[in-house]
């Protein structure tokens, strides 16, 4: 894996609680505060499921800060 590519070429698309997307490898243990969103595939897949689902890339905390201040 010195490439950086999954073994098996497999991904998952992840997300934090700041909902924030990304992709890892489905073979390894997920980093603290990131959680499997579904989405399971190539790089190539997840990356297309995140342009789907992941339409404003403002973090969580800062849209709810911008509505309570009516922006």
């Amino acid at each position: 894996m010195s490439d950086g590519s999954a073994a098996d070429g497999s991904y998952l698309v992840v997300v934090n609680d700041e909902q924030q997307y990304s992709i890892w490898w489905a073979e390894r243990t997920l980093p603290d505060g990131w959680y499997a969103e579904g989405g399971r595939g190539s790089r190539e897949e997840c990356l297309a499921r995140i342009d789907e689902v992941w339409t404003d890339m403002r973090p969580l905390s800062l849209r709810r800060r911008m509505e309570s201040a009516g922006v």
